[in-house]
């Protein structure tokens, strides 16, 4: 019986361990996290999700908070359309979140970074150009372009000195989805380097809809490795979504794909960039408390912890300070805000928005507690110590689980 190490991804002409972490935003999926994959020889991911929070965070910035001394003028206004984000601000927070993981890898895997397209920023075309650009800039090994269909985001690059030689992936949940972008890439001539193919059990935001346990990730995928054959191409499929270890992953490597895509595991590894609190959350949920719902303003369904502390918030919009969902002025969170508070009996009383987040804050402050549909099982990957709390694993001992265990 083989073990998924038995097996070599190549990308280009660079060959790495068959195992991919998912680029887990805002900053959980941190630096040393993606590391750990690298120094092993695998693919780690981090997250452009709110980069200039992230720079503030890590490197002591001060963008969030001169975005809001801009922009504080109109907090009281629902049309957000003047809060632009400054592209320069973008770039440099950019560039300071890709270099300080490439200059950590030591060993011969890669560091990605994912970006999403639903992350419009108000001006989605000039932000998403911004973000790729100075990723490349900055020498990050691979691009992986997620939440949305990309249909013009290799156009916005096709110019880059490093379009043809950095490593780029797109990550679609359907065959009509890569149709779409395949179509497109045509155009460019440049097709994608892989294809993470997400299932329905993945955390987060899912690209399916309430119908989601009607799909099956080994379906797709094999749909997906049919109609590449049929269109002549080798292009390396990675699955995504419930992969809970090695065992499992050896098993999409037999059907033919290059490497699995991982994350749930790692949401509670020590590099992590969730809070303690969270942590132990997951590791005591039960299958029942993991949820999906349409509280995202970007439209898409998400996966998350019941307990997760955003849900029921009536946090005010804080587009002043961040607006990473802002598109035309507008955010769906900000309606069902103003909303809410119109139909308060007593205006005195808390606001309780039930039926959106506002998840550039929320998730800035960790509060909304996106998990894989198999989170239930990670309390009987560890131990608790003698307080009760379960202790946390170092990344490298989850990452050799998945490699070498048959």
């Amino acid at each position: 019986m083989k073990c998924l190490n038995d097996f070599v991804l190549k990308l280009k002409n660079k060959e790495f361990a068959p195992l991919m972490l998912g680029g887990m935003g805002v900053d959980i999926s941190t630096a040393d996290l993606a590391v750990a994959f690298a120094n092993n020889g695998a693919i780690g991911h981090i997250s452009d999700a709110l980069t200039t929070a992230v720079a503030d965070k890590n490197f002591k910035t001060t963008f969030v908070r001169d975005r809001l001394k801009k922009f504080k003028f109109n907090k009281d206004n629902d049309d957000k359309n003047i809060e632009q984000f400054d592209l320069d601000d973008i770039r440099r927070a950019q560039k300071m979140h890709v270099k300080d993981a490439m200059s950590a890898k030591k060993g011969n895997g890669g560091i990605f970074i994912n970006c999403m397209e639903k992350l419009t920023m108000n001006n989605p075309r000039d932000t998403l150009k911004a973000r790729l650009e100075s990723a490349l800039d900055a020498g990050i090994d691979g691009i992986t372009l997620s939440a949305g269909l990309h249909m013009n985001s290799l156009n916005l690059i096709k110019n880059h000195p490093r379009f043809n030689d950095a490593i780029l992936g797109i990550i679609v949940s359907s065959t009509r989805a890569l149709k779409i972008f395949l179509k497109k890439a045509q155009i460019v001539s440049r097709l994608p380097d892989f294809i993470v193919v997400e299932g329905p059990k993945a955390g987060g935001h899912l690209g399916f809809g309430m119908d989601w346990a009607d799909f099956n990730l080994k379906k797709i995928t094999q749909e997906v490795i049919d109609y590449l054959k049929n269109l002549k191409l080798s292009i390396p499929i990675i699955p995504a979504g419930g992969i809970f270890n090695g065992k499992q992953a050896v098993e999409y490597m037999n059907m033919g794909c290059s490497a699995v895509q991982v994350a749930t595991r790692f949401t509670v590894s020590v590099e992590s960039g969730l809070p303690d609190k969270a942590k132990q959350a997951y590791f005591t949920a039960k299958k029942e408390d993991i949820i999906v719902n349409y509280l995202s303003p970007t439209g898409y369904p998400m996966r998350m912890l019941k307990q997760s502390p955003v849900i029921g918030s009536g946090l005010a919009p804080n587009c002043e300070s961040y607006g990473y969902l802002l598109d035309k002025g507008r955010c769906s969170y900000i309606d069902s805000y103003n909303k809410t508070k119109s139909e308060l009996k007593n205006p005195t009383d808390k606001v309780v928005v039930t039926d959106k987040m506002c998840i550039c804050t929320q998730m800035r402050k960790y509060n909304v507690w996106t998990c894989g549909v198999n989170t239930y099982k990670l309390k009987k990957t560890s131990k608790q110590d003698q307080n009760g709390n379960y202790i946390l694993p170092p990344a490298k001992e989850i990452i050799d689980e998945y490699l070498y265990s048959k």
